[in-house]
């Protein structure tokens, strides 16, 4: 159990945001519920728990809003839009910011814009600070262990099903939107963006078993492009995604639906890591239940991290550059199921 210490959570009637407000109530912080609907805010503030109207177009109201709070998670996409106001005014308060975001583009806006600040602040600012993103790069620096440097690092998502809440789906249309229709992927060292004439491509990936051998796209990119590389010397990053899941997210017609007391869905996950330095080649595989849900725990144990001090640098960071990987997922066994690191020599990984 924690000390007590307030925890503002922007976005808290959101549907990742309810599950983080749930996650820093069952490790002893009190939650701070922060949004601008006075009346979601209300109907899901319990007793004892406090909310405060704020809106990002209202420095005011986020510097009122944050008085007292240790840290804040901010849970409300679009983060293009809410991600550098809340960083903001956590910079004016002096506390540490952590996010879920998965858009790209926002997580390169905050590496960008916020990194000399926030390190001359001393304030730590984790971005992507959930499943995707997150976990992905904590599961490739646990990977990497001793290696300074791999020639690919491959992270394939295997889902169950994806059922898109609708901050995924108004997320993902901001994303598209700035990208002007392109696709993008990190390769030669750098995030590119192009045109593609055809379908992303389809290959088959041998997940672990029960999950076993499964359709996948290639170049399904997600936020792991930026954490990733953001602090290891890997110049190719690729991201897949089991063609499944890749459906039901386009149709986006099928919210979430809990079935447990808990509020997860049935949608299980295994994210199935390899990085590769030559013809060396490392594996490590996590799986769990709910990808929404996931990101709670992920978010509160960066927190709790953060305030008691166990961090390896300040400023803006992700999850494996600012935290020690095998320790925080250790951390996690109580959600996440991680297979021990398995190395191997092999012809190059195709």
């Amino acid at each position: 159990m924690d000390s007590g210490q307030v925890v503002a959570v922007f976005g808290a009637y959101g549907h990742t945001g309810r599950f983080v407000v749930a996650e820093l109530r069952d490790r002893g912080f009190v939650p701070l519920l922060l949004g601008r609907d006075a009346g979601k805010l209300r109907a899901l503030a319990a007793p004892g728990l406090e909310y405060r109207v704020a809106s990002v177009d209202d420095p005011a109201s986020l510097d009122q809003a944050l008085r007292g709070a240790a840290a804040v998670v901010n849970c409300a996409g679009p983060f293009a839009s809410t991600a550098a106001p809340v960083i903001e005014a956590a910079l004016r308060a002096g506390i540490p910011y952590v996010d879920v975001a998965a858009e790209i583009e926002a997580n390169v806006d905050t590496f960008t814009h916020f990194t000399e600040r926030a390190r001359a602040a001393g304030v730590a600012v984790v971005p992507a600070m959930a499943f995707f993103g997150g976990l992905g790069d904590l599961l490739v620096t646990a990977a990497m262990g001793d290696w300074t440097a791999a020639d690919e690092a491959h992270v394939a998502y295997g889902l169950s099903s994806w059922h898109p809440t609708g901050g995924t789906l108004a997320s993902g249309t901001v994303s598209r939107d700035r990208r002007d229709g392109r696709r993008v992927r990190y390769t030669g060292g750098r995030l590119e963006y192009y045109v593609a004439d055809s379908n992303l491509p389809t290959l088959d990936w041998d997940f672990p078993a029960p999950l076993g051998r499964r359709p996948v796209l290639g170049e399904f990119t997600m936020a792991d492009v930026v954490t990733v590389p953001s602090h290891l010397s890997i110049p190719e990053v690729r991201t897949y995604m089991t063609t499944g899941a890749a459906s039901d997210l386009a149709a986006g017609d099928t919210p979430p639906t809990a079935v447990d007391e808990r509020g997860r869905s049935a949608q299980t996950f295994t994210v199935d890591v390899v990085v590769r330095s030559g013809e060396r080649r490392r594996r490590i595989v996590a799986s769990g239940q709910d990808i929404y849900a996931i990101s709670a725990p992920l978010a509160v144990e960066a927190v709790r991290r953060i305030l008691d001090g166990r961090t390896r640098t300040s400023g803006v960071a992700s999850a494996g550059e600012i935290f020690d990987a095998p320790d925080f997922l250790r951390a996690l066994a109580a959600h996440i199921s991680v297979e021990p690191l398995q190395e191997s020599r092999e012809p190059q990984f195709a």
